[in-house]
C-alpha cells in the first residue's frame, strides 16, 4: 500500500468512527441522547459552563436531531429538542433557578408575549426544586406532548405546546442570552 494510500484509509477510519463524548470538568456530556419512552435520537449540537461571577454554576448541553450552529433555525423549528444541566455548584435554589428563567425569558420576549407565557411559566416553575453538585437537570421538548422536566432522569412535569419550549429556548439562544460564551458553546461556534 503507498503511502497516499495508507494516508485515505487512515482518513476514511477515522471519520467512520462514531464521536465520542465531551468531557467538561470531569464530567462526561454524551454525544447522544433519545428521549423518554421510545422518543427521537439526538446527538449533541454544543456544550459549555454556565459561569456567575467566575463560578461554574452548571455545564448546559443542546440536543438535536442534526447539528446547526443556526440559533435562528433552532428557535423557529417544531421538532424534538433537550437541553441538559449538570450541576457545578454546590447547590443552587429552587428560587434561583425560577428567577434564572424569568430574568432570562424577560431579556429576550417582549412583554406581550411574557404575558402570553405566564401561565406556561407559572406551570414550569412549580416543576423545579433545589438542587445539588452532580445533579442533573433535562429539559425536553417531545413534539405532541410539550416540555417534559426531568431532575436525575425523574420526570417532574410537563407543559404542552412547542411555543413555551421555543421562548425557554432564547434563555440560552436568544439575542441577550443568559451567557454568551454558552451560547456559542451550545451551538457549536466556539
Amino acid at each position: 500500500m503507498n503511502k497516499y494510500t495508507a494516508l485515505v484509509f487512515s482518513a476514511f477510519l477515522i471519520a467512520c468512527q462514531p464521536a465520542l463524548a465531551v468531557t467538561i470538568e470531569g464530567v462526561d456530556i454524551p454525544d447522544t441522547f433519545t428521549q423518554a419512552n421510545g422518543g427521537q435520537a439526538l446527538q449533541l449540537n454544543g456544550a459549555g459552563i454556565r459561569k456567575k461571577f467566575f463560578m461554574d454554576i452548571y455545564i448546559g448541553a443542546l440536543y438535536l436531531p442534526a447539528k446547526t450552529p443556526d440559533s435562528d433555525a433552532i428557535l423557529s423549528d417544531s421538532g424534538a429538542a433537550s437541553v441538559l444541566m449538570h450541576f457545578l455548584y454546590s447547590e443552587v435554589s429552587k428560587k434561583k433557578i425560577i428567577g434564572g428563567w424569568n430574568d432570562g425569558l424577560k431579556a429576550n420576549l417582549d412583554p406581550d408575549a411574557m404575558q402570553s407565557l405566564a401561565a406556561d411559566l407559572e406551570r414550569f416553575n412549580a416543576l423545579f426544586r433545589t438542587v445539588e453538585k452532580g445533579e442533573t437537570i433535562r429539559i425536553d421538548y417531545t413534539p405532541g406532548t410539550g416540555t417534559e422536566v426531568r431532575i436525575n432522569g425523574e420526570l417532574q412535569g410537563a407543559v404542552a405546546g412547542n411555543d413555551f419550549y421555543r421562548a425557554l429556548l432564547k434563555v440560552w439562544l436568544g439575542p441577550r442570552p443568559v451567557s454568551k460564551p454558552l451560547k456559542k458553546a451550545m451551538l457549536g461556534t466556539d
